[in-house]
């Protein structure tokens, strides 16, 4: 079993994409969940911290943590450290207080500590509902949970944001939101994502990075130019991170094509990820339904799996298309603007 420390406020959005690398996510705790069991592609989540081998759970306070620590199989060779956490500042638990006194149970247990380079990394997370104004219903218990760290996720997003691409226009999506969507699409090695709105590649970056095959297209030439300069700079060029971390990115194609009549075989995606034109920055607001319409019957017709993006709720469209919603998220991205994110199989 496995502890997931996630990341934002959203916690059903972050376990549904802890969901594509890891198996049985269940909710624990404000900003935790367990997972029966874990992949190495959550080192490429997004709303994922890192995930933890669950040493145990109890109360969120130090004595507790102490004793389950005290009582635990600990089956570990060489130095250790410990990191305690308040999630969300939610329980005013003392960190280094807590760290001193877990370090101080794993020394009377015969462990050294180095601070610096341990072989070993203990976690003590602390959260409680109670404490947390964004709290959800299925927000779970008050507890300490206890782990060792076992997967950490690449936190490399800032140096990927849209106005440093060669490539840039307003409102494109950032690169943690961007890469969220496609992993929940389903991006990994040897799948193909298709983007049939592919602006300014946002999207096709992220499912490229994480290994996937990226195909994208777009009605604008300006946009397949553009995306184009984008992709050859990140996937195959200078722009591309640290290739330790990243499996060999995706081949990937564009192609000019409105997204209602695509120009791809039946079936010949494993997913569909795209974001909608929005009504408010739009000068096609009538066009709309037509347009998204068309495109999620596409969407069905190449692959099995899609992710919509929109500023507004389209589930009816998804339906009449022949999908079926298996969730949908609202994510505030500010006051006048919530992005409605379609799951749909």
């Amino acid at each position: 079993m496995y502890v997931l420390e996630l990341g934002g406020q959203d916690d059903p959005f972050a376990r549904r994409e802890a969901a594509s690398a890891a198996s049985g996510v269940s909710p624990l705790a404000p900003g935790l969940a367990t997972a029966r069991g874990v992949t190495d592609r959550v080192r490429h989540l997004a709303y994922t911290h890192r995930a933890c081998e669950l040493v145990g759970t109890g109360e969120p306070d130090i004595a507790s943590a102490a004793a389950v620590l005290d009582a635990a199989t600990l089956a570990r060779e060489g130095t250790v450290a410990v990191r305690a956490v308040d999630v969300r500042a939610s329980t005013r638990v003392d960190s280094q207080r807590a760290e001193r006194e877990l370090g101080g149970v794993l020394t009377d247990r015969g462990f050294a500590v180095d601070l610096d380079d341990p072989d070993h990394t203990l976690y003590a997370y602390f959260s409680d509902p109670a404490g947390d104004d964004e709290t959800g219903d299925d927000a779970g218990e008050p507890c300490c949970a206890l782990g060792w760290a076992a997967v950490e996720s690449r936190r490399d997003f800032g140096g990927r944001q849209p106005t440093e691409r060669p490539f840039f226009q307003p409102g494109s999506m950032a690169p943690l939101e961007a890469r969220a969507l496609v992993n929940i699409a389903g991006a990994r090695p040897d799948a193909t994502v298709v983007d049939p709105m592919c602006g300014t590649g946002g999207l096709l970056l992220e499912a490229g990075l994480v290994g996937a095959r990226a195909v994208g297209g777009d009605a604008q030439e300006k946009m397949v130019r553009g995306t184009r300069r984008n992709l050859g700079h990140v996937l195959d060029g200078d722009g591309h991170p640290d290739p330790a971390v990243y499996p060999e990115p995706g081949d990937w194609d564009l192609f000019r094509a409105d997204a209602a009549r695509l120009p791809l075989a039946d079936g010949v995606a494993d997913a569909v990820v795209f974001d909608a034109p929005y009504g408010r920055q739009s000068r096609i607001e009538g066009e709309l339904d037509p347009l998204v319409s068309g495109a999620l019957a596409e969407s069905r017709r190449i692959a099995p799996r899609c992710v919509l993006v929109a500023d507004r709720d389209w589930r009816h469209l998804a339906r009449e298309a022949g999908w079926t919603v298996a969730q949908l998220f609202e994510r505030r991205v500010h006051r006048s603007l919530v992005r409605h994110v379609h799951v749909l199989k």
